[in-house]
């Protein structure tokens, strides 16, 4: 079910092609945070290109929408297998962003060819995963309609690196992403971070941003959305960067911010975009 703020942007039918919100610098202008290899971009895409993507995505076919334990979803660029992907081309809608995203950053080997989108109700989220090893090693989430706290903790082995030789440790087994959504569950290693852990780190995403991830952050930390409206601030690393947060509860930015009690408080509807690469592509994956 639509929220009434989504409702509005599919109605709304943008124009098709609006520019980007602001000349983009170096990637590595936009680190954040201690865990290496992280990046925060803010309004990547514009106000009005947002309202085009919630409008597309509004628009799809009811059966489009997966429905999970906690969220549901669309899957774009077609069945991604244990042996590769069994490819369907990406609607021009989401090429203008992926490509940009390839473009720039320059971390993808070729064409981004596999989206997720995700709706996430003020009280639903996401436990801590990793990804799948039928991906490239990077991740570029682009965040929609709501501002919501991600959560980076440490791998289990990264914790026992300290009690080991890093030459003789063992890279456990990562769950494939055809598991990982068919049920919303991510790695094995999930519910073994512990909040506490000086080594985990938190962002906040606001709408139009752009998350990346990889390399250390990617191998070595869980990523994951905490199951409840209320989400804590204390570990957010890229407060001073989220300027539209003195906005909150205008037409564009919903949330509640307790600053006394270093709080958030999610009010409206997330949409994300999770953009991916998948390396081995297989037309006829089936094929006996």
């Amino acid at each position: 079910m639509e929220d009434t703020m989504t409702q509005e942007a599919a109605a709304a039918a943008p124009p098709e092609r609006p520019s980007s919100a602001f000349v983009l610098r170096s990637l590595q202008d936009y680190t954040v945070g201690a865990i290496p290899t992280l990046f925060y971009v803010p309004d990547f895409i514009s106000q009005s290109e947002q309202s085009q993507l919630l409008h597309h995505i509004y628009q799809a076919p009811a059966p489009k929408w997966k429905s999970l334990k906690n969220r549901r979803l669309q899957n774009w660029g077609g069945v991604v297998h244990e042996k590769g992907l069994l490819p369907q081309a990406l609607p021009s809608w989401l090429t203008r962003i992926t490509d940009r995203i390839w473009q720039w950053t320059g971390l993808f080997p070729s064409a981004i060819n596999h989206v997720l989108i995700n709706e996430y109700h003020p009280n639903q989220g996401i436990m801590p995963h990793q990804d799948g090893p039928a991906y490239y090693p990077v991740v570029a989430i682009i965040s929609l309609a709501s501002p919501v706290v991600i959560d980076f903790t440490p791998h289990k082995r990264l914790k026992e690196q300290e009690h080991t030789d890093p030459q003789n440790r063992q890279t456990d087994e990562l769950l494939g992403p055809s598991m990982m959504e068919s049920n919303g569950s991510g790695s094995h290693e999930c519910g073994t971070s512990n909040e506490s852990d000086p080594a985990s780190s938190s962002l906040m995403l606001m709408p139009c941003s752009l998350l990346i991830f990889k390399d250390q952050a990617y191998t070595d930390y869980l990523h994951g959305i905490q199951d409840n409206e209320l989400h804590n601030l204390d570990k957010v690393a890229n407060l001073s960067r989220c300027q539209e947060l003195r906005h909150l509860n205008s037409d564009s930015i919903q949330g509640t911010m307790d600053e006394q009690h270093g709080t958030f408080r999610r009010t409206a509807t997330r949409v994300s975009l999770t953009c991916r690469l998948v390396l081995k592509v297989h037309k006829k994956l089936f094929k006996i």
